[in-house]
């Protein structure tokens, strides 16, 4: 804890705060969430301790890095270092696009779904890693299981400096060791981004993060979900019916079927990261970033 100086408090909750800190040793700017787990129930702790293990284990230029951490059990404390994300995050973007009335460019968006697709593929498919140097699609093994992330939306996507896409904030994911066969079942997320098969409260893999990333991408151009109602019930009946309204005439029919393929209501027939990631638009993408 020595090795850091405290600078300002950027968020608060519940359980704890998030403070920026700079790293003695090189001056490089950095967050801590600092964690009481005093109060916590048993579930809760158990949350605390998979994401600190999730965290631990992914190593991507698109998912926020974690550093290392420390535990104060006199004061049931837990103190996680991680990296700063100085760019903000997607629901920041969004609300100020709604207020100054503009849209966010078509190949911002391409671009954004792109990162956003090798950040899940480096989750869902740990021992499959797509190369996304050159955009062959050819794969390379790392180490981890499958993970799910279960709670993407704009607040949970994060822009450093330099306006990369930073996947973050797993404290609802869950590993699965084997995905063909062990489907987690708890009904956690955000509603409006909740899959057909979340609502239903039936059984879910990786793909109700593709089309929990569908809905981000739909409120990306539309800046608003592509599923809204006034009560649980109603929601949960538009997202079974899996209907939504045309994008705005700026963008593409390509954007827009791309978004439909996530927002299939059958699960099975929603592509894999995989599969996203070899179409030509987004191989473009990727080599475009690696120039």
């Amino acid at each position: 804890m020595d090795n850091y100086e405290n600078l300002d408090v950027i968020g608060q909750g519940s359980f704890g705060l998030i403070r920026k800190v700079r790293r003695k040793s090189d001056g490089r700017i950095l967050v801590r969430k600092e964690i009481d787990y005093s109060k916590m129930s048993e579930k809760e702790k158990k949350q605390l301790v998979s994401e600190v293990n999730i965290l631990r284990e992914l190593r991507h230029p698109n998912i926020v890095r974690y550093y290392e951490r420390f535990v104060d059990r006199p004061g049931s404390r837990i103190f996680i270092v991680m990296e700063w994300c100085e760019g903000g995050d997607l629901a920041g973007i969004i609300k100020q696009c709604k207020k100054e009335n503009k849209r966010i460019p078509e190949d911002v968006v391409w671009n954004l779904l792109t990162q956003l697709l090798l950040a899940l593929q480096e989750c869902h498919h740990g021992g499959t890693s797509f190369n996304s140097s050159s955009g062959d699609g050819k794969t390379t093994t790392t180490s981890h299981p499958t993970i799910l992330h279960r709670d993407i939306k704009p607040d949970n996507v994060f822009l450093d400096g330099a306006q990369n896409v930073k996947l973050g904030d797993f404290g609802l994911s869950r590993i699965i060791a084997n995905p063909d066969v062990d489907f987690a079942k708890t009904f956690v997320g955000t509603p409006f981004y909740m899959s057909p098969e979340l609502v239903s409260e039936t059984s879910y893999n990786t793909k109700s993060d593709i089309w929990a990333l569908g809905c981000l991408i739909y409120e990306l151009c539309a800046l608003e979900p592509p599923f809204q109602a006034k009560t649980q019930a109603g929601l949960t009946q538009k997202i079974q019916q899996g209907r939504i309204d045309p994008l705005p005439s700026q963008y593409s029919s390509e954007l827009m079927a791309t978004i439909k393929a996530m927002l299939n209501v059958n699960y099975m027939k929603r592509p894999s990261t995989t599969e996203f990631l070899k179409l030509h638009r987004i191989r473009m993408c990727i080599k475009e970033r690696a120039l």
